[in-house]
Order: C-alpha cells, then structure tokens, then sequence
C-alpha cells in the first residue's frame, strides 16, 4: 500500500510542477496575437507562437504555423512564405509526417530558388539587401532538409549536407546556425557509434548555443545527446550529470518533449545500475510529462520502461499493464511508420517525375528552336541555291551545303520522334508504382501472418498439441500458396513493363487486342493521377470477346492507344477545370470486329476539337495544348503506327460535347 501511495504522488509531482511554473513567455506570445493590429504581425505572432510549441506539444506547433502560412501566401510574402515552411517541417519530423515535411521543403525550395521572389518581401531585417533575406532563408531550407535526412534514418547523408551547411554558418557568423548544424553531426555520429566525434560536436554546439543566448531550449537536447554518448563509452557518473543537466534546463525553458525525453535517459541509465526503483521514478516523471507534450513515439518507450521496472521489482500484473499499453501505442506507430515512409519514396519518387519531366520540356524546347534556325537556314540557303543556279555558279558547292542542312533537320527530326516515343514511356511509369505495390503488400502481409502462425505452431508443438500444429501448418501452407500467387502476379507485371518498355523489334506477333487496350488504359490512367492527384474520371470498356488474336507490333500499338487515351484524359481534365462540380469526366474504350477489320474507339466527354483545325490535328509539331504542355507528335505518331500497320485512324467530334477517335485495323495474318 505503501508503495502504490508513493507511486500515486510521483504520477502527479510533474503536473503540481507544472501548475506553479512560470508561463510568461507562452502567455506573451498568445498576447501578441490577441492584440496585432494586422494581418502582417498577426502572421509573425502566430510563427513565433508555432516555433515556441514545437518540443512542447507538436500538434499545437503544426496547427499556428499553419495559419502564418496561410496569411503569407495571402498577402505574397513568398519568401516569409518559404521560412514557414521550413520552420513547420521540424514538428511534421517528430510527428513521424515524413511526407508532409518533404512537400512543405520542396515548395519553400521552389521559392527561394526563384530571384523574381526577392520583391516579395514584407520587411528586411537591419543591414539585409532582398538577395542577401533570400540566400539566408534558402540556408534555413538546407538546414531544414538536414533534419529531415536525421529523422528519415539517413545519417551519412545528414552529415554531407550538415557540413556544408557548417561552411555556410561559418562564412557568415551565424550562431544559431553553428549550433544546430554542430548539434546534427553529434546526433548523425552518435548513431554511427563515432562517440569521440560526437562529443566534439555537441559541445561544440553548446558553446555556440551559449553565444545566441535567446534559444535555451535547445540546450536540453545537447545534453542528452552529450549523456548518451557518456553513457555508451561506460561514463555513467558524466552521463547522469548529463541527463540531470538536460532535465533542469528543459524544464526552465518549458520545453517538454526534451524534458521528458531526458527523464528517459536517466531511467534507462538507472536501468543498467539495477537500480530500479530510481529507474521507475524517472519513466513515471517521463510519462506524464510526454502525455501532455503529444509524444507518442518517447510515450511508448516510457509505458516499456516501467512495464520493466515493474517486472524488476516483481510486479507483474503492473508490468503486464503497461507492457500491454507499450505493445498497442508501438503496433499503432510501427504501422503509421510503414505508411509515411512508403508515401515518403512515392512523394520523392513522384518528384523525381516531375524533374524528369521539366527536363524533357527543356529539351523538346530546344529542340524545337534549333528545328525552326534549320528551317530558317533552310530557306535562306534555298534562295541562295536559285540565285546560283541562275547565274551558273558554284552549283556543285551551294547543292552539297543544302544536302548537309536536310540531313542534319531529317536527323533532329528523328530524335523529336524519339524523345515523343520515350514521353509516351514515361506516362506507363507512374502507373507501374500503382500496378506492383498490390501484390507487394500482399506478399508482405501474408508474409508476416505467417511469422505469427509458425510460432504459434512452435508453442503448439512444445504443448504436444498436434491437431492444432496441423491446423496452423495447414494455415501457412494456403498464405504460403497466395504469397506465390501474389509473387507470380507482381512477377508478370514486371515481365509485362520490361515488354513494353524495350524499344520495338519491329516483329509483329499474335496479340489480345482487348487485353493490351484494358492495359494501357489503367496504365494512362495511373500515370495521369501521378502527375495530378486531384484527378479522377470514370472509366468505361466495351470489348468483343469475340475478337481473336490479331497481328501486329505490340509496343507500337500500345504507344499509338496511349497517346489516344492521354489526349482524352486531358480533354476531360482542362473541362472539370472549367465546369466545377457539375461535370463528370468519362473516358471510354471500346474494341469491335467487323468482316475483315476490327475497330478500336476511345471517346471522351471533354470540350471536343474545333472544326477549324480537325483537318490539322494529325499533322507532325500541329498542337491544340497551351505552349510548353504538348510537341504536337503524339497524334502524328499514333496515326504513323496505324498506317504502317495498313490500318486507318479519323476522329469524329462535337464542339462541347467530346471526341471520339476511331482506329481500324486489319484482321487477316499479315507478314512482318
């Protein structure tokens, strides 16, 4: 009894602290919002508010800088804007929001790289030309990626980008820089298990955290630091200084994730001393002040470490408890991890994309600039011919310079086509991320069922239960049987991209029309919705089962129907941008045999083609898309496969009403 009464007066020793301490700065803070006389101060009293709750309750910290960069964006403060952005990416870090923090740096990355930006300023601080506020808000994003490296688990990379961050802060005096660049190499090191390193920089940290003397927050996360690596080289008289240290100054500057985290650290240390009592002491203290602060992932580690104190001490049902609470709030967050870092790689993935993409502008631009000098010099050097053949000079040299200039407009002609082939490529890729993560997860969950179920079967066994051990053999034998289903299937889909994706061999082969259409279609689909999340359209297939196999080159068609399908899918797309909500975008395919032909049609619901340029629409670089989103040789293409194929393709649309194109192919076996 006694000991449950003294445990009850731990438990709420950190909340009768937390009552009688000071909040002098909190309430400040909140009075400068309370009292902005505009939209300009009240955009920096809530940024000051955000960054004051972050490392004391981080869900409070998210929710202010989000409304001082909502006021940003209003008011055009873009490179304000950016600085938001890199300060909310520090509480979506330790909230475990991977994703969110990528997109939040990518944008102010956007932003401070662009030079228009510098005007949009709302005040410079003392002595700050506009350029000089964009290159120090553009190292701040760098630190900020620094972090997001950290907590990602990327260390070596955390320490390139730190160091070069160092290099700058040194250049410029910066301490504040100094001491978080310096704090992140003594964490990276810390992790690679290089303690003499990471104690340099940590107290390398703290004396330049000295010099600022405005963020004492920051101070109990260098000593935890400095006590863990104490603690792993066997100092254990250096560490508890350390984390008692980290405790005291935390808890003055309110800043309760790193408070509760160095009352962990103190447990832990009390832990490998057997000196349990003390380690239960420290975790309690530790969880009632990480409850508050909204720390799942430290409240997990609290709830584990008096589950063990308990077990120590010979209390099982107590440690049974929060055994029990440590498991739930660990299985809850191990899932919620697997799901940031996948969406992490797919938004980084998805970035790759688009740099790809904006590559390939660049390119297809230049391409189609030197195309226009060739046909300029051409025109020139075919006046110059005539004038030459008229006056019977210098015939033979004025042919061969004209010969020359076709060759070379023929051979960048043939890399525009190429690099049109290889863009209709790139709309299949995002659409194989969404087509083989199906039977991946598959695989992994029946995977991990399996793990579940073979231990059981080993309990099952030790107890001599033999009928139950055949039932859950039996068990794992069917999810082994759709593990290999599964395999097989992402197997196929990977054999089905490596067709697709080689260049053409020019053979033609037995195809399934309908099967290569329902394809293509998802893939066009997928690809499009990668590039515009908000997209979404109704999909529609009409297919003749009756069709048989027909020849032709399968990559080649394939390329023609997704340049077809993409075309009907911006069509609909540029429409829901005009209508609204009333408008339902629908994409159809439908495939039909004939007497000695089969018809392959994708209509759209979209604004149609206008009768002026129908006759225009199948010639090579003619485009109806604004400048920069198309070359004007998908069409041209599609027609050239179809054709080639002794096939035909026409359209039919109404002003408003869609379009529908229309490919007939023949039947009869022909020869490659």
């Amino acid at each position: 009894m006694k000991s449950v009464l003294k445990i009850s007066f731990l438990l709420l020793l950190p909340f009768f602290a937390r009552a009688q301490s000071p909040l002098s700065e909190l309430d400040r803070l909140r009075q400068e919002v309370q009292l902005a006389k505009n939209d300009t101060s009240r955009m920096y009293a809530f940024d000051n508010l955000g960054s004051y709750y972050d490392d004391v309750n981080l869900d409070s910290s998210v929710y202010y800088l989000e409304k001082a960069i909502a006021i940003a964006r209003q008011l055009e403060f873009r490179i304000d804007e950016a600085g938001f952005y890199g300060d909310i990416s520090w509480p979506l870090d330790k909230l475990g929001n991977y994703p969110q923090s990528l997109k939040s740096l990518n944008m102010a990355w956007l932003i401070v790289n662009n030079p228009v930006n510098e005007k949009y300023i709302y005040k410079l601080p003392k002595g700050q030309t506009p350029q000089s506020f964009r290159l120090k808000t553009l190292d701040w994003v760098h630190w900020c990626f620094v972090g997001l490296y950290r907590y990602t688990g990327n260390y070596e990379k955390a320490i390139i980008a730190a160091n070069e961050s160092k290099r700058i802060a040194e250049t410029s005096k910066d301490s504040f820089g100094l001491t978080y660049v310096n704090s992140e190499l003594g964490y990276a090191y810390l992790k690679l298990n290089k303690l003499d390193s990471a104690l340099y920089f940590d107290q390398l940290a703290l004396v330049y955290n000295a010099a600022t003397s405005t963020n004492t927050k920051f101070q109990g996360y260098l000593y935890i630091q400095i006590g863990e690596a104490y603690m792993q080289k066997g100092d254990t008289t250096l560490a508890r200084q350390s984390f008692e240290k980290g405790i005291q100054v935390s808890a003055l500057a309110n800043n309760q994730i790193k408070n509760g985290e160095a009352h962990i650290a103190l447990a832990r240390l009390f832990q490998s001393q057997n000196k349990f009592d003390s380690s239960l002491y420290q975790s309690q203290m530790a969880l009632s002040i990480l409850e508050f602060a909204g720390k799942e992932k430290s409240t997990a580690i609290a709830y584990r470490m008096i589950s063990d104190c308990y077990a120590s001490l010979g209390m099982q049902d107590s440690s049974f408890v929060y055994l029990k609470m440590a498991t739930v709030l660990n299985d809850k967050l191990e899932k919620a991890e697997k799901e940031k870092i996948q969406e992490f790689q797919v938004a980084g993935f998805e970035a790759a994309l688009r740099s790809q993409e904006l590559e390939k502008e660049k390119i297809q631009t230049q391409g189609k600039i030197r195309i226009y000098g060739m046909l300029a010099g051409l025109s020139i050097l075919s006046v110059i011919g005539f004038i030459l053949y008229r006056n019977n000079r210098q015939k033979q040299k004025a042919n061969s310079v004209l010969e020359a200039t076709l060759s070379n407009l023929k051979s960048t002609q043939a890399q525009l086509i190429q690099s049109e082939k290889m863009a209709s490529l790139g709309e299949l890729t995002a659409g194989i991320a969404h087509e083989i993560q199906n039977p991946l997860n598959f695989v992994n969950n029946f995977s991990e069922v399996n793990k579940e179920l073979l231990i059981e079967m080993n309990d099952e066994l030790d107890k001599g239960n033999l009928v139950e051990a055949k039932s859950i053999a039996a068990d794992v034998i069917e999810n082994q049987e759709k593990i290999n289903h599964h395999g097989k299937r992402a197997d196929a889909i990977v054999r089905g991209m490596l067709q697709h994706s080689r260049n053409s061999s020019g053979q033609k082969e037995l195809t399934d029309i309908n099967g290569l259409a329902d394809e293509y279609l998802r893939l066009s689909y997928h690809g499009f919705r990668a590039k515009d999340k908000s997209f979404n359209a109704t999909l529609i297939t009409e297919f003749d089962e009756t069709i048989c196999n027909i020849n032709i080159i399968p990559q080649d068609i394939g390329r023609a129907l997704l340049n077809l399908i993409t075309n009907a899918f911006y069509a609909v797309d540029e429409k829901k941008k005009q209508l609204g909500e009333g408008y339902e975008p629908i994409v159809s395919i439908r495939t039909k045999k004939g007497n000695d032909k089969i018809t392959i049609a994708v209509k759209d619901n979209g604004n149609g083609i206008p009768q002026k340029v129908i006759n225009k629409i199948f010639q090579p670089f003619f485009t109806t898309k604004p400048t920069g989103e198309g070359t004007g040789l998908g069409l041209s293409l599609a027609y050239d496969i179809v054709k080639s194929h002794g096939g035909e393709i026409k359209v039919e649309t109404e002003q408003g009403g869609g379009s529908e194109f229309i490919v007939q192919l023949p039947t009869f076996k022909q020869t490659s």
